[in-house]
């Protein structure tokens, strides 16, 4: 039935006794005769992933991830690209058979077919449907990206190489397929990503590298030398080379920084040893292309990364293999890279033989919906970080909440507690986070996990084992905010015995007291010295224990869970406060459990964001927090016994408590003085402060829903009640205006302070009723549509 849901003819089908094979790629390719006004679309489902044509055009990449066992089928419109007569579709489908965090390692298949209305012209499995041939060109024993990722891509091309894509007579070595069984198929479920081609605007810098031997120790990170029965991937012994030592034999010898426009008809003149970096302009996420024209034998390298270090292009910087190879015989070849990558800076390197590189591209890969809020301040630092948070979204969010598009693009939980929130700000629906709920609720279990934990990130293979404990509660808390913005109650209850299994999980390790202690595997609170106090007894985990608890009472009407919450907040605060700061952990010691002197930041803001404490409650400590940490702490040295929180999550948390409880001014400019300067580097926003990870971080984006929220004065909106809160507050901003997008319609506010007063004017979808709250210290007079309905006026 699922089969037939989705394809009226199309099988699976893969060449036979490959489909276990590792990195291998498969091209299919088939013929559709039709009118030019002929509407035709591709249904496709694909394991690992692929990406297709219509005639040589570039159609789309895929598939969107679903969980162990199901498949995502995508739907593609080939319609603009029909030509009268004969049409040639072409699939490339890369078999990948490796664990990882980023795309299942699950047996390689293809099922597709070509529609014309609900009329099958082309199908898989059909006799006269796609046929197959094994694409040699891609290098297979290679080393990983990245831990979390799959192979780095090196290709030995001859001209010609892609023909078989676009020209009917070209040479394609065909070879057998088989069925390989019905496949449990599943929509889409979000929306399709857009492809927009970006060129660079400039050339950073020219230069020569030098070829010799490294003197140095060559870099072993954990996804070169841990390959092995738990990690998949090829032995170092057995790869074709070493893509990262390759690299380092090519140190740099002179340099010039040249920054010069660069027109996207502009081309790279590469001569041995020579290489070029352009510049993007901001970090973008999508596939590197470019035409690049040799007379003999060239040898060319492209390396990339978000940042510069020393004016080069570093592309080790963060655990990633951040280059691709290409050999490249005499001729001219249209490159493109299969995989996505993240990056400013792309240095092009012609390491032997000599190039033209023309039409330097970067095809993204990104969110289609995300461009259809706007925001606009009298402060134009905010206008600068809006951007960075939307742009930061848009190329974290094609399928699922990922933390970044870069080293691992893996659907991490409570990344996705923040992007939930930017995504119904920026985009009106919750598609994308239910598709990343269905995820985790339809696979019957979770392989090398305990029975009832989540995994930290999904859909992943964790064969070692590992996961984040506290990581699944932030999906309990994330889960009722989830219900609030869709109203998908049917999703909620059948999440439900997922969770008790969950809370049942964490029964036995509940101690005397009723506190978690001694949790399994890694717990982690965020990225700071917080992370070294998590045993034995950790607060901060307790205090988001609490508030799951808290979150799962309310979702399913259980007292008992919300008792319990309460009763874990008092233990919390019996045992760690220290009548100044909330300890971070006790040990066990000769079986008593003995508070330590370990005291964050971070655990500081879990207590007040978790409802541990509050300002009534612990107003010197309140007071301590508000007027003497934040960005400033780093130049005054208040408190240096305090370790001190980072991006994610401390400071966002932080930035929530000061908007939460009225202090929204000076979350406004502390908002300014955490996130400038990276929108300003990169054009999108970091994991950390500083930029020696990912500087283009999923739950970061999250500051486009507090601009939302606090600036505009779009407050809350309830789409179920359709009611709509405006909280307007004392900021010291002139105008502000904005819309966002809500299901199939949008609000419209804007508002500007005139002759000592507040202005403002809304557009509201029908039937909505509004509520307006003054919290300016001004008048306040406002114009509204006439659909839209004021019940309640506060100070107005």
């Amino acid at each position: 039935m699922a089969d037939r849901e989705h394809f009226r003819s199309a099988r699976p089908i893969w060449p036979k006794d490959r489909e276990r094979d590792k990195n291998i790629t498969v091209g299919f390719r088939g013929f559709v005769t039709t009118r030019k006004d002929t509407s035709l679309t591709l249904h496709i489902a694909a394991s690992t992933l692929y990406r297709c044509y219509i005639n040589g055009k570039f159609i789309g990449h895929g598939p969107a991830r679903g969980p162990h066992g199901h498949y995502r089928v995508d739907v593609w419109d080939l319609s603009e690209y029909v030509n009268e007569g004969t049409n040639l579709v072409a699939i490339e489908v890369a078999g990948y058979n490796i664990n990882s965090y980023y795309v299942l390692d699950q047996p390689s298949f293809l099922q597709a077919e070509v529609r014309a209305g609900e009329d099958v012209l082309l199908a898989t499995g059909a006799e006269d449907g796609f046929e197959a041939s094994l694409l040699k060109e891609r290098v297979r024993k290679v080393q990983r990206f990245s831990f979390q990722r799959t192979f780095v891509e090196a290709y030995s091309l001859q001209s010609g190489y892609d023909s078989w894509r676009y020209d009917g007579s070209a040479s394609f070595n065909r070879i057998a397929c088989i069925e390989s069984g019905v496949k449990t198929l599943i929509p889409r479920g979000v929306s399709i990503a857009k492809f927009t081609e970006r060129n660079p605007l400039a050339v950073y810098a020219r230069g020569e590298v030098i070829r010799r031997k490294w003197q140095g120790a060559y870099w072993r990170d954990r996804s070169l030398t841990g390959v092995g029965p738990q990690y998949g991937g090829y032995e170092m012994n057995d790869l074709a080379f070493i893509l990262s030592d390759e690299l380092a034999d090519l140190p740099v010898l002179r340099q010039r920084i040249v920054q010069q426009p660069h027109a996207q008809d502009d081309s790279l003149s590469l001569a041995t040893c020579e290489f070029g970096i352009l510049d993007m302009g901001i970090n973008r996420t999508g596939f590197i292309g470019g035409t690049v024209s040799c007379r003999r034998r060239t040898l060319l390298y492209v390396t990339f990364d978000e940042v510069l270090r020393e004016d080069d292009v570093d592309h080790l910087r963060f655990g990633c293999v951040n280059a691709l190879r290409y050999e490249l015989e005499p001729g001219t070849y249209r490159l493109e890279s299969f995989e996505p990558y993240t990056l400013r800076y792309m240095k092009w390197i012609a390491a032997e033989g000599e190039c033209e590189v023309s039409g330097i591209y970067m095809r993204e890969y990104a969110n289609a919906d995300a461009g259809k809020a706007q925001f606009r301040s009298g402060d134009e630092r905010l206008n600068a970080i809006f951007e960075a948070g939307r742009e930061t979204f848009r190329q974290n969010v094609v399928d699922l909440f990922m933390d970044c598009p870069s080293r691992e693009r893996a659907g991490w939980l409570c990344d996705s507690f923040f992007m939930g929130r930017a995504a119904f700000s920026l985009t009106g629906h919750t598609q994308v986070e239910r598709a990343f709920f269905e995820n985790y609720l339809l696979p019957d279990s979770f392989p090398h996990l305990p029975e009832g934990m989540l995994p930290m990130c999904y859909p992943a293979d964790h064969n070692d084992g590992v996961f984040i404990p506290n990581w699944s509660l932030w999906f309990v808390i994330e889960l009722e905010e989830y219900l609030e913005r869709s109203g998908d109650r049917k999703l909620i209850e059948a999440m439900q015995p997922r969770i008790m299994k969950l809370f049942d999980y964490f029964e036995r390790f509940k101690n005397e007291d009723g506190l978690l202690e001694s949790l399994e595997s890694w717990v982690f609170l965020e990225w700071s010295k917080a992370n070294e106090f998590v045993q034995d007894v950790n607060y901060p985990s307790n205090m988001l224990y609490a508030a799951s608890l808290a979150a799962a009472g309310r979702i399913y009407q259980q007292t008992r869970l919300l008792q319990e919450a309460e009763k874990v907040h008092e233990v919390i605060r019996r045992q760690s406060y220290d009548g100044s700061f909330f300890i971070d952990n006790a040990v066990r010691l000769d079986g008593r459990l003995v508070t330590t002197r370990n005291r964050s930041e971070i655990c500081q803001y879990y207590a007040f964001y978790f409802g541990t404490a509050d300002p009534n409650g612990n107003p010197e400590l309140w007071d301590t927090l508000i007027n003497r940490f934040g960005p400033s702490r780093n130049r005054t040295n208040a408190y240096p016994d305090i370790h001190e929180a980072n991006a994610f999550i401390g400071n966002y948390l932080r930035l929530e408590l000061l908007a939460r409880y009225g202090y929204v001014r000076q979350a406004v400019d502390e908002s300014a003085d955490y996130l400038l300067y990276m929108a300003e580097r990169t054009g999108t926003l970091w994991e950390n402060v500083g930029d020696y990870a990912s500087c283009n971080h999923g739950f970061a984006s999250h500051v486009v829903h507090s601009l939302i929220r606090d600036v505009l004065g779009i407050y809350r909106i309830d789409p179920i009640a359709q009611t709509l809160t405006l909280r307007f507050c004392d900021l010291d901003i002139s105008f502000c205006k904005g819309v966002l997008p809500l299901g199939d319609g949008e609000v419209r506010l804007e508002w500007s302070k005139v002759d000592g007063r507040v202005e403002y004017r809304i557009n509201v979808p029908p039937g909505y009723k509004v509520k307006v709250e003054n919290l300016t210290g001004l008048p306040l007079h406002g114009k509204m549509d006439e659909s839209a309905i004021l019940y309640t006026s506060k100070e107005e």
